[in-house]
C-alpha cells in the first residue's frame, strides 16, 4: 500500500447511482445499482435533497481537547446546548399543558354541573380551554419531536466521525487483539443504542419525569392528605424497586453488549474466511459454533427480559394496589362532605395520569440502561492510547535522501517476549537491502520498525539522522511506499486503487506506472479498462493481478524509500520476472528494503542481510555471501537445488 498524503482516500464512490454495474461487464457478480423500476423514485427524492457544501477532512494525529473529554451521555448532549435548551422548553409546555385537562373538567364538575352552579356556559369555555390546551399541546409535540430529531443527527454524526477517528490512530497492535466484529459492534450496534435513546427515549425520560413532578405538585394542591397518603404507599416501594432493576439491569446489559459484539465478530471471521470453510468442510461445525455463539447472546437477553418482566409488572402492580386503597380513603371523605366530587373525580384522574409515567419510565429506563452499556463500551474504545503517537515536540520530516540506521534495536510486540535483539544496521540512500531469513525470524518487523507501524522497545531507527519518534507520522508516511504480503483492495474502480495515496495523479502517471508493473495486459482486457469497479477485497482478480495492482499503487506514490514484504510471492513466475524487470527502474536512486523468500530478488539487491531469531547473523552482497559458505550460501544451495534458478 502507497502511503500518501493525509486524507488521500481517493474518490471511492464504487458504483454510479444509475443502473446496474457489474465489474468488466462479467455475468454473475454482485448486483450493485437500481432496479429500473425504481429509479424515477429515487431520482425524485434526489431531487428535492438540498444542497450541501462538501465537509472539509480534517485529521491530526493528536486527539484535540474536545476529543478527550470522557465520553458520557451529558458530555454528547452539551455539545449542542441549543437544541438542548430548545428540547427543554418543548418538554416543560407538553408537560404543563397534559396535565391542565383534569383541573378544567375539575372545574366544569363543581362549577358547571352540581345543584346550585349548573352553568352550560361554564361547562363550553371549560371544553374550549381544552382544546386550546391541546392544540397547543399538540404543536409542542411536534417541534418537539423535530428538535429531538435535529439533535440525536447532530451528536451521532459526531460520535460516529469521533469514533473513526479514533480508530484511524490507534496502532496495529490493536487490530492485532481486538476482533474485527467487536470493533464493527462499537461503529454500529452501540451507536444505534444510544440514537434510538436521543431520538426519543431521552425526551420521553424527561417528559415524563417532569408530569410525575407537575403531578405529585398538583395532587398536594387539590387535596395533602390524599397526596401525602399517595407518597408514602407508592413511591417507597417503587424507589427500592428501581434501585434494584439499575443494578441488576446494569450488569445483564453489559453481557448483552458483550454477547452482541461476540455474534458479530463469529459472523465477520466466517464470511472473511468462507472459502477455508468450504474447502475444509467446516460448514456443520461453523453452523454449531454460531449457534452456541447467539445461545449465549440470547441467553443474556433472556436473562435482561426476566429483570425486565420482573420490575414492569411489580411497578403497576403498586400502583393498582395504591389506587384501591386511595378510592376507599377518597370515598369516605366524600360522604363525609370533606372532599367534593369534583375535587374527587381530577384525584383520580390525576392518580391515573400519575401512574402511567411510571410505565412509561420503565419502558424508557430499559432504554437508558442499554445506552449507557453502549457508552461504557464506546468509552472504553476512546479511552484506549495509540501505541505510536507524535511526540509534542515532533517536526515535521523534510524531504529525505532514505539513510536508515538501526541502532541497538530491540522489540517485542510483547513486552516479556523479544522478537529483535540488539539490532544494529545502516542502509545507504538509494541502496537496496534484501531480508531473508527463516519465517519468524523478524524481518518484516524490521520493516514495520522503518514504516513506524511500531517504536522499538529499546534503541532508535532513523532515517536522514532523525529519529522517528522524533518526527510526525504524516511526514514520514508520505514518503514511504508499502507493499504487504496480502495486497489489500479497497471498493472502486481500478483507477481508484491505484491513485489511494495520489487521488491527484494524472492519467500519464497512472499509464506509467500501469507499464511499469505490467498491468497493460490486464488492464487492456477489460471492458471498462481503468474504470473496471473492483468488488470488496479485489475478490473478482487473480492474487497475482492484486499484487500487481498493490505494486503499481506503491510506485505511482512515488517513495523515497519503498518497502516490499513478501512483495513477489504470490505471482507465477511470468509476473514475477516482470516485476523484477520493473524493480530494475523503478529502485534506482531509492533506498529499498525487500523481504523474501524466492532468492531471486536478493540476488538483485545491493546488500543482502540474513535474519535468523531476531538478529542480523550475516550481512554483504548475494557473492560475497554465497562464497562465504555460511548461513546464505546453504540456503541459496538449498533453493537452487529445489528449481528455484531456472526462469
Amino acid at each position: 500500500m502507497g502511503w500518501g498524503a493525509a486524507g488521500g482516500a481517493g474518490g471511492f464512490g464504487g458504483v454510479p447511482m444509475g443502473g446496474s454495474h457489474r465489474a468488466g461487464g462479467q455475468p454473475g457478480l454482485p448486483f450493485a445499482g437500481i432496479p429500473s423500476e425504481l429509479q424515477a423514485g429515487v431520482d425524485a427524492i434526489v431531487g428535492q435533497e438540498p444542497e450541501r457544501e462538501p465537509t472539509p477532512a480534517e485529521f491530526s494525529s493528536q486527539p484535540s481537547a474536545d476529543e478527550r473529554r470522557r465520553l458520557t451521555l451529558a458530555s454528547l448532549l452539551s455539545e449542542h446546548p441549543g437544541l438542548m435548551a430548545w428540547s427543554a422548553v418543548l418538554v416543560v409546555v407538553i408537560a404543563v399543558t397534559g396535565q391542565l385537562g383534569p383541573m378544567l373538567t375539575a372545574y366544569a364538575i363543581n362549577h358547571g354541573m352540581t345543584a346550585g352552579h349548573l352553568s352550560f356556559s361554564v361547562v363550553v369555555w371549560c371544553a374550549a380551554a381544552y382544546l386550546v390546551v391541546v392544540a397547543i399541546g399538540s404543536i409542542a409535540q411536534r417541534s418537539q419531536v423535530k428538535a429531538s430529531g435535529r439533535l440525536a443527527s447532530r451528536v451521532m454524526h459526531h460520535l460516529r466521525v469521533r469514533v473513526f477517528t479514533h480508530l484511524q490512530r490507534l496502532g496495529l497492535d490493536f487490530f492485532t487483539e481486538e476482533k474485527a466484529g467487536v470493533v464493527m459492534t462499537r461503529m454500529t450496534s452501540d451507536i444505534e443504542n444510544l440514537q434510538q435513546l436521543l431520538q426519543d427515549g431521552l425526551s420521553q425520560f424527561a417528559l415524563q419525569g417532569l408530569t410525575m413532578v407537575v403531578i405529585t405538585v398538583i395532587l398536594f394542591a387539590l387535596n395533602p392528605l390524599l397526596a401525602l397518603i399517595t407518597v408514602a404507599i407508592v413511591i417507597p416501594p417503587l424507589l427500592g424497586m428501581t434501585l434494584w432493576f439499575h443494578r441488576a439491569s446494569e450488569r445483564g446489559y453489559e453481557k448483552v453488549r458483550d454477547g452482541i459484539a461476540d455474534v458479530m465478530s463469529d459472523l465477520s471471521e466466517s464470511l472473511h474466511g468462507v472459502r477455508v470453510v468450504t474447502a475444509n468442510n467446516r460448514r456443520a461445525h461453523n453452523a454449531l459454533h454460531h449457534r452456541n455463539v447467539v445461545g449465549e447472546y440470547r441467553d443474556a437477553n433472556v436473562a435482561t427480559g426476566r429483570i425486565n418482566a420482573i420490575y414492569g409488572p411489580g411497578t403497576q402492580a403498586v400502583g393498582i394496589f395504591g389506587q384501591a386503597l386511595l378510592l376507599g380513603i377518597g370515598g369516605t371523605m366524600v360522604l363525609h362532605h370533606t372532599l367534593t366530587i369534583g375535587a374527587l373525580v381530577a384525584f383520580f384522574l390525576y392518580l391515573n395520569r400519575f401512574f402511567q409515567p411510571i410505565q412509561l419510565l420503565v419502558q424508557q429506563y430499559n432504554a437508558l440502561q442499554q445506552s449507557q452499556s453502549s457508552i461504557i463500551k464506546l468509552r472504553g474504545l476512546l479511552e484506549t492510547e495509540p501505541s505510536v503517537v507524535d511526540a509534542e515536540d515532533a517536526e515535521d520530516l523534510d524531504d529525505i535522501e532514505g539513510a536508515i540506521a538501526f541502532t541497538g534495536v530491540s522489540f517485542g510486540y510483547r513486552p516479556d517476549t523479544l522478537v529483535l535483539h540488539d539490532v544494529d544496521l545502516e542502509i545507504a540512500p538509494g541502496e537496496t537491502i534484501a531480508l531473508v531469513g527463516p519465517t519468524g525470524g523478524g524481518k518484516s518487523t524490521l520493516a514495520k520498525l522503518i514504516t513506524r507501524f511500531y517504536d522499538p522497545t529499546s534503541g532508535s531507527v532513523a532515517i536522514d539522522g532523525h529519529d522517528l519518534r522524533g518526527v510526525t507520522q504524516q511526514s514520514l508516511r508520505r514518503q514511504l511506499g508499502v507493499v504487504p504480503q496480502e495486497a489489500f483492495l479497497f471498493a472502486g474502480t481500478i483507477r481508484d486503487n491505484l491513485a489511494y495515496a495520489r487521488p491527484d495523479a494524472t492519467d500519464a502517471e497512472i499509464d506509467e506506472a500501469i507499464d511499469r508493473v505490467g498491468l497493460r495486459e490486464l488492464v487492456d482486457g477489460l471492458a471498462e479498462g481503468l474504470d473496471t469497479v473492483v468488488h470488496e477485497r479485489g475478490q473478482t482478480l487473480s492474487a497475482g493481478e492484486r499484487q500487481l495492482l498493490a505494486l503499481g499503487r506503491a510506485f505511482l506514490a512515488h517513495p523515497r524509500v519503498l518497502v516490499l514484504d513478501e512483495a513477489t510471492s504470490s505471482l507465477d513466475l511470468r509476473s514475477e520476472t516482470a516485476v523484477e524487470r520493473a524493480l530494475d527502474a523503478l529502485l534506482e536512486q531509492r533506498t529499498a528494503i525487500l523481504i523474501a523468500h524466492r532468492l531471486s530478488t536478493a540476488e538483485r539487491a545491493d546488500r543482502v542481510a540474513v535474519v535468523v531469531d531476531g538478529r542480523i547473523v550475516e550481512i554483504g552482497t548475494h557473492a560475497d555471501l554465497v562464497a562465504s559458505e555460511g548461513r546464505y550460501a546453504a540456503m541459496f544451495a538449498t533453493w537452487e537445488s529445489a528449481g528455484g534458478g531456472t526462469a
